[in-house]
């Protein structure tokens, strides 16, 4: 009994004696310091665009950085001024100051309404891209015995795509022991050629490339 009674008594000693472990914080220590959080880099990368912003395509009025500038335009005296004076000269007639040619020293100015001159510069390239024509190339094949009446059928058909605008790829193509009358293929592509001189230009002399013997003709500008 003695024993028990020890133990109980103990029991209650450790029960009122002070907590001595001191619960674990989340504060950083005293000596140690605490780094601020990374800033969010909201930069675009160099050569990426903000999606939906349009860049102007040239310097206008006051984004114009260099102290001087070439003015030309309509109805005004062409030279080199200050900036200021040329931003002057675009204001007074209600106009824009644009830079034209900013890679020239000084860079040139051109003094014009800024949302005219985009337009115009879209319709001229809208007009070069409608005149540049696609190239056609029509092939022509003949073989180095081709007869008279071959000839004359396919250069009708070489005639009809000179005259819409088509270039004309003639070849004569060998099979197997062929090549020989490699010299005959020549000859039958430079007559092809001279017979065509009334609607097209030899641009390429007939050119041996593995089994084909071919020369390229042109048509005739108008």
């Amino acid at each position: 009994m003695s024993a028990i009674n020890n133990l109980k008594a103990e029991a209650i000693i450790n029960k009122k004696k002070p907590n001595t472990f001191a619960p674990k914080s989340n504060t950083p220590n005293a000596g140690t310091q605490q780094q601020p959080p990374r800033p969010r880099n909201r930069a675009l990368k160099e050569g990426y665009k903000r999606p939906g912003v349009k860049e102007e395509q040239h310097r206008i009025n006051e984004r114009i950085t260099s102290p001087k500038v070439r003015v030309v335009g309509d109805d005004i005296e062409s030279g080199v001024y200050p900036v200021s004076k040329a931003l002057k000269m675009a204001e007074e007639q209600g106009l824009d100051l644009v830079e034209i040619a900013p890679n020239i020293d000084p860079p040139v100015c051109k003094i014009v309404d800024y949302g005219k001159f985009l337009y115009e510069q879209k319709k001229k390239a809208k007009e070069i891209k409608s005149k540049a024509a696609k190239v056609v190339i029509k092939d022509i094949r003949f073989g180095p015995h081709t007869d008279e009446h071959d000839f004359n059928f396919k250069k009708n058909h070489a005639i009809k795509f000179l005259q819409e605008g088509s270039k004309v790829k003639a070849y004569v193509f060998f099979r197997g022991r062929q090549i020989a009358f490699k010299e005959q293929g020549e000859i039958l592509l430079l007559r092809f050629a001279n017979e065509l001189e009334e609607y097209g230009k030899a641009e390429q002399l007939p050119v041996l490339e593995g089994k084909r013997m071919q020369m390229l003709i042109g048509p005739k500008k108008k």
